[in-house]
């Protein structure tokens, strides 16, 4: 694939966002879209931006092939600032750099074949050159068959491998998400998961996607950033991001705030020991030590009466991350013992509270 920059040097961010701000105009004054947005992208790898409604998700992927034009800072790919660049390179940079819509954007009088050659008939390419290019991303994306086919006659999933064959077309370097499987139902989410990371794998794409939902993040990304009113608030290796989240923003998009206690120890939960109590703990497994839960070791470590109650164990890049709530017994070790044990056998231990013996 050919670069922006012939002398690209490999080690360097494919992307670099460096103080970048977006302001729109508004009846009280600018709206504040994007604010200071500092970050770098690795080549080949598949980076998330997620975030809640309106925290300028779609303001920040549309800046990265000039689709929106920033206020202030720089969007620099390969070391060139694409800020730079007059109409004729950005329309170099559009055919570099792939963009896929949650709607698809298929012209619906035109069949599949036609959608994904339509692009390179505007280009000027030779007659047999696009039908050979057509037939290899069709069969990239699995749709060979349907190449005769009108968006009327497929399926939501099918549509999008439409259009991820048409952002290919100009055989980018990067490719572009925008809520790429927010219109899909589950199973078809899967399946165009599972092609954006094929097609990133085999032909080296960097891929950037935006969305609100993290089992995309968790299914198909190296990294993730969290926006929030048009800041970043939270980034990282997307196991460090879902095992130990920092802020309340990521912490609420993931759901895991608080992991909710059984309806029958709610009503009974209290805040200090119970005399003859147990004590309701939340062992926390966040992936950084690599451990997995040894549950001989937890009953032998926090002593003879033990019980889980509730809890689970996943594996994000290949790393355990769960939780696991336990009642525990104190007739023989104080709170702060079983505590202090606790976080030996944990990445993180915590106190939901104690409960009268049953």
């Amino acid at each position: 694939m050919v670069s922006f920059n012939r002398n690209i040097r490999l080690d360097l961010p494919h992307i670099r966002l460096q103080g970048l701000g977006k302001a729109y105009p508004g009846s009280q004054g600018p709206v504040q879209a994007l604010q200071g947005i500092d970050l770098e992208i690795r080549r080949g790898e598949v980076f998330g931006i997620i975030g809640r409604s309106g925290a300028g998700k779609s303001s920040l992927i549309r800046t990265l092939n000039r689709l929106e034009k920033p206020s202030v800072g720089q969007v620099v790919i390969d070391e060139e600032d694409i800020g730079t660049f007059d109409e004729k390179q950005l329309v170099l940079l559009r055919r570099r750099v792939g963009m896929i819509f949650q709607h698809f954007n298929l012209m619906s009088a035109k069949t599949v074949w036609q959608n994904v050659a339509l692009p390179l008939k505007v280009a000027g390419v030779a007659k047999a050159d696009i039908e050979r290019k057509v037939a290899e991303l069709l069969a990239l994306v699995g749709l060979a068959e349907k190449r005769d086919a009108y968006p009327a006659q497929l399926s939501g999933g099918q549509k999008q491998r439409v259009g991820i064959a048409r952002a290919l077309v100009h055989q980018p370097e990067i490719l572009l998400c925008d809520e790429a499987t927010s219109a899909l139902d589950p199973e078809s989410t899967q399946s165009i998961l599972a092609l954006l990371r094929d097609i990133n794998r085999r032909l080296g794409l960097t891929i950037v996607l935006i969305t609100h939902e993290m089992g995309v993040i968790r299914e198909i990304c190296d990294r993730v950033v969290v926006l929030e009113r048009g800041r970043v608030v939270e980034q990282g290796e997307v196991w460090q991001v879902f095992g130990d989240p920092q802020h309340a923003v990521t912490r609420t998009l993931l759901g895991t705030l608080r992991h909710e206690l059984p309806d029958d120890l709610q009503g009974r939960l209290a805040n200090e020991p119970v005399p003859g109590g147990d004590l309701l703990l939340d062992l926390h497994f966040t992936g950084a030590s690599g451990r997995e839960p040894d549950l001989l070791a937890i009953a032998q470590g926090l002593g003879a009466r033990v019980s889980l109650l509730h809890g689970g164990i996943d594996r994000i890049q290949g790393r355990p991350q769960g939780h696991l709530l336990v009642r525990v017994g104190l007739a023989g070790l104080g709170s702060t013992q079983v505590l202090e044990h606790a976080h030996q056998l944990a990445d993180k231990a915590e106190v939901r509270g104690y409960v009268a013996h049953a």
